[in-house]
C-alpha cells in the first residue's frame, strides 16, 4: 500500500467499519484453523503451508503489476538485506507463535502474541530515533502486569485460602508456561519485522513488500521442516483445505483489509480495532473448542488489552504499527 498524503480521499466503494468487522472476523479464524489442522500437522508444516500458499496466491498479481519494483528492491543491496530480514523474522514469527498453540489456550496465546505494538514501541527509540511518549510507557507497564497474570493463570488456581500456585521449577516447566513463552517470542519476533517494514514501506508498495517477504518466509519455513524431517504430503484433505483457508481468509483477507483502512481512518484508531482478534479469537474458542477462560485470566487479558489502547494513544500521527498474530 502506498503512502496517501493527506489530500481529499475518494469515497470507497464499501464502508470502512464495515470492512474493519469483517477484518476482524477474518482474522480470529487463524487460531482456530491452526488448533483443527494441528490434530493431523505439526506445527511448522502449517507454517510453511500458510505462507507459502499465500505467496502463490499473490504471485500472479503481484509479478504482472510490480515486477520493476521488485527487481529493484531485490538489485540493492541495503533492501535486499532488509527485506531478507523481514522475511526471515515473519517466518520465526510464524513458527513460534502457531507452535505455542499447541501448549497454551487460545486465549493466551493470541492477546501475548498481540503484544507486539508495544515491543515495536520500546525499540524505536534506539532503532528509529523515535521518542517513546508518556502513554506508551504507562501502557508498556500495564501490559507486563497483564502479562504475568496471564501467566500465572495458566499453571495457578483460586482456592478457598487464595491463591494457589506450583512450585517455581515445575511452573517454568509447564505445558502451558511454554506455550506463553512461545507466544511471546512470537510477538518479539513481529515486532522485528513490523520495524523493518516501518523503515521500508515508505518507498515500496504493499504488493511487492508483502510478496517479497511472504516468499522469503516461506522458503526459510519450508527449510525448517525438512532439517526437521517433517513431511509436506500425506495429510488428509481436509487438512490441505484448513492450510488454504489459513492463508485466504486471515492472511490475505484479514490482514489486506486492515492495510487497505489505513486510507480511510487514522492509524491509531486501526491499530485499536486490532484488539478485536484477540476477543474474537477467545470468543471463537470458547463456541468451538470449548476453551472457558478463568477470571484470573480475564483479567490478564484486560490489562494486557488496556495497556495497548493506551499506547495506542500516542500514535495518531505516527507510521501504523499493526499486529500480525491472526
Amino acid at each position: 500500500m502506498s503512502h496517501h498524503p493527506p489530500s481529499p480521499t475518494p469515497r470507497p466503494a464499501v464502508r470502512p467499519l464495515l470492512a474493519i468487522g469483517v477484518a476482524i472476523l477474518a482474522v480470529s479464524t487463524a487460531s482456530i484453523f491452526i488448533r483443527f489442522a494441528q490434530e493431523q500437522a505439526p506445527s511448522l508444516v502449517i507454517a510453511a503451508y500458510r505462507l507459502s500458499l499465500a505467496t502463490l496466491i499473490l504471485a500472479p498479481f503481484s509479478l504482472a503489476h510490480h515486477r520493476p519494483e521488485i527487481r529493484q528492491l531485490l538489485s540493492r543491496r541495503t533492501t535486499l538485506w532488509l527485506v531478507v530480514g523481514s522475511g526471515v523474522l515473519l517466518a520465526f514469527h510464524f513458527a513460534t507463535w502457531i507452535t505455542s498453540l499447541q501448549y497454551t489456550t487460545v486465549a493466551s496465546s493470541v492477546v501475548l502474541v498481540s503484544t507486539s505494538p508495544l515491543w515495536v514501541a520500546l525499540a524505536s527509540p534506539l532503532l528509529l530515533r523515535e521518542p517513546l511518549p508518556a502513554p506508551v510507557r504507562l501502557g508498556m507497564a500495564i501490559t507486563l502486569i497483564g502479562g504475568a497474570v496471564v501467566g500465572l493463570s495458566d499453571s495457578c488456581q483460586w482456592v478457598s485460602t487464595g491463591l494457589s500456585c506450583p512450585s517455581l521449577s515445575s511452573f517454568l516447566a509447564g505445558k502451558a508456561f511454554i506455550g506463553d513463552l512461545l507466544a511471546l517470542s512470537g510477538a518479539l519476533f513481529a515486532s522485528g519485522y513490523l520495524l523493518i517494514g516501518r523503515r521500508l514501506r515508505p518507498s515500496v508498495s504493499l504488493p511487492a513488500y508483502t510478496f517479497l517477504v511472504y516468499g522469503i518466509a516461506a522458503a526459510v519455513l519450508l527449510g525448517i521442516v525438512a532439517i526437521a524431517g517433517q513431511s509436506l504430503v500425506g495429510y488428509p484433505w481436509l487438512t490441505y483445505l484448513l492450510f488454504l483457508a489459513l492463508a485466504l481468509i486471515p492472511q490475505l483477507v484479514g490482514h489486506s483489509t486492515f492495510n487497505w483502512a489505513l486510507r480511510y481512518l487514522s492509524a491509531a484508531y486501526v491499530s485499536i480495532t486490532l484488539l478485536g482478534e484477540p476477543v474474537g479469537s477467545t470468543a471463537l474458542a470458547y463456541a468451538i473448542l470449548g476453551e472457558i477462560p478463568s477470571a484470573f485470566k480475564l483479567v490478564g487479558l484486560a490489562l494486557i488489552l488496556a495497556g495497548i489502547v493506551v499506547a495506542s494513544k500516542s500514535g495518531e500521527q505516527k507510521k501504523p504499527v499493526t499486529g500480525v498474530a491472526g
